[in-house]
């Protein structure tokens, strides 16, 4: 029976042990609810095209996919501003600066001319190019290895393509004498393609007509001059971001000039074009999430060397063939890694 000092129970001192107990769950009780009503930190994308954003949904696509693999999700854990300039260079200096003062975490850039633009409006953010011709020669880089600055990313610099689209254009044509080259001449990193061009069609005796295309309006213009010029074939090398936007209405002009013509990119081919051989465009997309991931997770641009492309791809519409009354030749129809009936 429990002793009493003016009639109340005395109580039993607790234990030390008692007391550690009683402290230590105060103390998790007192923090626990706080960290676990702490929302997880949302990560703020940017990300800019000079042409517009449906004409590259099949990049975005690949992009978001490398993210999810990553473990990112939109809305969840990663914000992500998407803005199209719709082919106009105005337009996209004007969502670089949007993008900068949203102070996003870093911005991802789909060629030369918005990577340029971003550029230009910030040396602190970081920027990761998705896909560029030439970093070093466009000043964006210091060296692939060794980036140097708040610039990184991949490119798709492998001027020797162009050498090899002349190449397979003779095979399609064997009769090719004259070949109408559509760039966009002004572009720097066009330099060195050109130089391949020439030295294929050199080795080739085949004839060259360049023609400078600076926009849209110029596409009709440069058919109608190949086809003055006795062009037998059409190899394109104008801008992604003057030329995506319009890919079927290109591939309608070549059709009904009845010149086969061979692009970069696999979407042209996939619009109505003849055939492309190039660089996996989609693949490039979807490696750029790991820039992302590692910059979000600390790593800094200058630090992080350029990769250069990995995988390339052969593609033919054999409608578009019979459509200029073209007969692929078998030995390069079993080439293609992948035909479109």
């Amino acid at each position: 029976m429990d002793e009493t000092i003016k009639g109340q129970p005395r109580h039993r001192i607790p234990s030390r042990f008692a007391v550690i107990f009683l402290i230590a769950t105060s103390v998790v009780a007192w923090f626990h609810p706080a960290k676990a009503q702490q929302p997880t930190k949302l990560s703020r994308i940017g990300w800019l095209t000079g042409s517009t954003l449906s004409s590259n949904a099949h990049r975005t696509d690949a992009f978001r996919q490398g993210l999810r693999e990553l473990g990112y999700v939109e809305g969840k854990n990663i914000v992500i501003e998407w803005r199209g300039a719709d082919g106009n260079r105005d337009r996209q200096r004007a969502l670089a600066v949007e993008l900068v003062r949203l102070k996003v975490d870093v911005i991802v850039t789909s060629g030369g001319g918005p990577t340029r633009a971003v550029k230009e409006e910030t040396d602190t953010i970081p920027i990761v190019f998705a896909q560029d011709t030439d970093p070093i020669g466009n000043g964006f880089v210091a060296s692939l290895a060794r980036p140097g600055g708040n610039i990184t990313g991949l490119s798709r610099l492998a001027p020797e393509l162009t050498g090899k689209q002349v190449e397979l254009l003779k095979e399609v044509v064997p009769r090719l004498s004259r070949v109408a080259v559509f760039a966009t001449l002004s572009s720097p990193s066009y330099a060195q393609a050109l130089k391949e061009i020439e030295l294929a069609a050199g080795a080739l005796k085949v004839m060259r007509q360049y023609l400078d295309v600076q926009g849209p309006k110029g596409f009709e213009a440069a058919f109608r001059e190949a086809s003055k010029g006795r062009a037998d074939a059409v190899l394109w090398v104008v801008s992604g971001n003057i030329a995506s936007p319009y890919r079927k209405r290109i591939a309608e002009l070549a059709i009904k000039s009845r010149l086969p013509a061979i692009y970069e990119q696999a979407t042209f081919v996939e619009a109505g074009g003849l055939m492309s051989y190039g660089v996996n465009f989609t693949d490039l997309d979807r490696r750029t999430s790991t820039y992302v991931d590692k910059i979000l997770k600390g790593a800094k641009p200058a630090d992080l060397p350029v990769e250069q492309p990995t995988k390339f791809e052969f593609i033919i519409n054999l409608k578009a063939a019979k459509q200029i009354g073209l007969t692929i030749p078998p030995n390069v129809l079993v080439r293609a890694d992948r035909v479109i009936r």
